[in-house]
């Protein structure tokens, strides 16, 4: 099977993964939304800051390492998955002993027991990482997928079961745990590898040279990406932390949706390809525009009609919800194009590329909330949307030099998506606007959503008649292969 059979095979696949995961996913994220207080989504989220950053240690780019080596032996395997192990007891441990420090210092006695439990995430990442990373070296997809749908699935149902019976927060903590814990068994119970009691300091080096790299980039990620839920919740509170956390979960189910589905496979295709530019680019440009067809106009969409979804899924104590989610689609637009950027740097051997990406993007995210924090979080999203802005050309500078083709050439296969989404936003703005005061939000939105897709149907068919072609081909292969 032929490197771009497989891609499409694990496109597919990915997509199961995350439109099915992301459609269970959203049920229970909505049945818990109602059922909770935003105090409690801000609770497990100050908890997952500190989950996150002692993770980064559990990382070290072993996965990635695995994953983009050209030559694997069972060595790096075996010695990966020990020094995983080992990092997370050692995490596991010193979570658990830190969790009445790190509780203290946001005069939160509730977070004690919930940093203790979470502590045993390390353990069981540490067993699910190596497992994974063969897989989709392998172009497994289909094995990832059932992890994830199984762990959302049954996590899930834990997860509303509880809040029914009146646990709380504690609804939200046996979701995420239980979510873990069965995702690391389907791992285990897909994949025939299985570890070898032995050590090779040599193909440690090996995958640690190349690691290393990776690990400053998550250790500078963690604070481009998770630093505003500490800060928020540190300088603000919970409560707010907790509308930040579903306006922010929104975007990122979006981001899943529109994008992941093809992230999981670029790296992979990306290593696979390096050697040949030519291909390399026109993959590339194939699954940017094609994300930015779908991408686009579901954030144009999600900004105008946020005021009726927050109102129809969530309820009335959300309402403080609809201007950060109408910000955060901003960020969107600029992430579904340059979502992919990590991916084609890493792939091309330049992992210290994307940490100095990030140690600007990180830089940049201080500056702007110690700037902002001070007006609210409404003020701060706004920081954080900017700070994306500024970013954006840069990162696409390096991956114009890396790919030798000019920037202006890249972004050029954007103008007509995004026009296409522009006009489709103006005939929203104009039915909702004749609608709003004859419907209620259930009727408005789907009448909204229907006209929207005929609008930029239409569009993106007569602006962009390539990229309709290219999408109906890619359709019909992915049927004759899969």
């Amino acid at each position: 099977m032929s490197i771009k059979q497989k891609a499409i095979k694990g496109v597919i696949w990915s997509a199961i993964q995350n439109w099915g995961t992301q459609a269970v996913s959203f049920i229970v994220f909505f049945v818990l939304a109602r059922l909770l207080s935003p105090e409690d989504f801000g609770l497990v989220a100050l908890a997952n800051v500190f989950l996150a950053f002692m993770s980064i240690f559990l990382e070290q780019g072993f996965a990635q390492a695995i994953i983009q080596r050209q030559e694997l032996e069972a060595e790096h395997l075996d010695t990966a998955f020990w020094t995983n192990l080992g990092i997370g007891l050692i995490l596991a441990i010193a979570g658990f002993l830190s969790s009445d420090f790190v509780a203290n210092q946001f005069v939160e006695s509730n977070l004690t027991p919930i940093l203790q439990c979470f502590s045993v995430l390390f353990i069981i990442a540490a067993l699910s990482k190596i497992q994974q990373a063969i897989l989709e070296r392998k172009f497994e997809y289909k094995a990832i997928a059932l992890r994830w749908l199984f762990g959302t699935t049954i996590g899930g149902v834990v997860g509303i079961i509880m809040a029914f019976n009146g646990f709380g927060v504690w609804s939200l903590v046996a979701q995420q745990m239980v979510h873990e814990t069965v995702g690391t068994i389907v791992l285990w119970t897909s994949s025939d590898w299985r570890p070898k009691f032995r050590f090779s300091p040599t193909h440690f080096r090996h995958i640690f040279s190349f690691g290393i790299s990776i690990l400053g980039f998550n250790f500078i990620s963690f604070f481009n990406n998770r630093v505003n839920d500490f800060l928020i919740g540190y300088f603000l509170n919970p409560v707010v932390l907790g509308y930040y956390t579903i306006a922010y979960r929104l975007l990122k189910v979006m981001m899943d949706l529109l994008v992941k589905t093809t992230t999981n496979v670029a790296l992979p295709t990306f290593s696979r390809l390096r050697t040949d530019l030519d291909k390399f680019r026109q993959t590339f440009y194939t699954v940017t525009q094609l994300t930015s067809v779908i991408a686009f106009p579901c954030f144009f969409g999600m900004a105008i009609l946020a005021p009726e979804l927050i109102k129809v899924l969530f309820g009335e104590k959300w309402l403080p919800v609809i201007p950060l989610i109408q910000i955060l689609t901003v960020m969107g637009l600029f992430r579904s194009v340059s979502f992919f950027k990590s991916s084609v740097i890493i792939s091309m051997g330049k992992p210290t590329w994307s940490l100095y990406l990030k140690i600007v993007g990180v830089i940049l995210n201080f500056i702007l909330f110690a700037i902002a924090y001070r007006w609210g979080i409404i003020a701060v999203t706004m920081a954080y949307t900017v700070r994306t802005i500024i970013v954006f050309p840069i990162g696409q500078w390096a991956v114009s030099l890396l790919i030798k083709t000019p920037m202006a050439t890249y972004l050029s296969q954007f103008i007509s998506p995004l026009l296409s989404a522009i006009i489709m936003s103006i005939g929203l703005i104009g039915i909702k606007t004749l609608l709003i005061e004859i419907l209620s939000p259930i009727p408005l939105i789907i009448i909204c959503t229907i006209s929207g897709m005929v609008i930029y149907g239409v569009a993106i068919r007569l602006l962009a008649p390539t990229i309709w072609q290219e999408l109906l081909q890619l359709i019909n292969l992915a049927k004759s292969k899969s």
